[in-house]
């Protein structure tokens, strides 16, 4: 795994999934999403209760591909098919590489594909892994509603986002612990700021209330947070 090391200079630096973070997103992964590994490994214990033999599982915005080849492991019982989708060539490169690596093709494959306007097909559960935050706020209510129109019913949509809070000093604070972890990642001060300044207006975060309010809206009337790391949160949503 590359160590992430992609703002540790004072010029700026734009963040755009290029090759450049496709080469240390693993990495990235690890040290700016707390638990991410918990969070992953929930994730298959919801899917273990969701899915059945057959399902087709969408990891949408799927990166290096690591969170499918995981599940897959993790879920090698059942009989599942997965697809990855990303609008970066980088990261749909990395994930192939990852699959052959693991002998997982056969299982997995990913597409380079926009995840807003492509088709799915009908599924058993679809992943969005910190990937809503990124999309246009005005474009993710159509998105969802394209995602609950794909799942099977009882199918699962399993939402991880970093929100915000509008109690401003909870923010605040939950802002400042935030940092706190960063720095005890092992990352630096210039890192750190000028990876703020590449994600402003970039990425959009919602609060809880908002996120809920936009699945139950898509059509998901049972949706719940099942997991919450100050502003980190994993949602779960059920097509009745």
């Amino acid at each position: 795994m590359t160590i992430d090391r992609l703002f540790n200079n004072p010029s700026s630096v734009d963040f755009t999934f290029n090759d450049k973070v496709a080469e240390v997103f693993d990495d990235m992964l690890e040290r700016s999403v707390p638990c991410y590994r918990q969070v992953l490994d929930m994730t298959g214990k919801l899917l273990d209760s969701f899915v059945q033999d057959g399902d087709l599982i969408y990891d949408l915005g799927c990166s290096t591909g690591r969170p499918l080849i995981a599940l897959a492991e993790m879920l090698k019982s059942k009989e599942l098919h997965y697809i990855g989708m990303d609008s970066s060539e980088a990261m749909i490169n990395k994930a192939r590489i990852k699959a052959e690596m693991y002998s997982k093709q056969n299982q997995i494959s990913f597409e380079l594909a926009d995840i807003t306007t492509t088709a799915l097909e009908p599924c058993g559960a679809v992943l969005l892994s910190y990937t809503l935050q990124f999309l246009r706020p005005m474009n993710r209510a159509a998105f969802l509603r394209k995602i609950y129109a794909s799942l099977k019913p009882g199918g699962i949509l399993i939402l991880s986002e970093k929100i915000i809070s509008h109690h401003s000093p909870l923010n605040r604070s939950f802002i400042d612990i935030y940092l706190d972890f960063k720095r005890q990642q092992g990352y630096s001060e210039i890192e750190i700021t000028k990876k703020r300044e590449a994600l402003e207006n970039i990425l959009i975060p919602f609060s809880i209330e908002e996120n809920i309010s936009q699945l139950r809206e898509a059509g998901f009337a049972s949706c719940e947070s099942f997991f919450q790391w100050f502003n980190f949160v994993s949602f779960a949503a059920i097509k009745e």
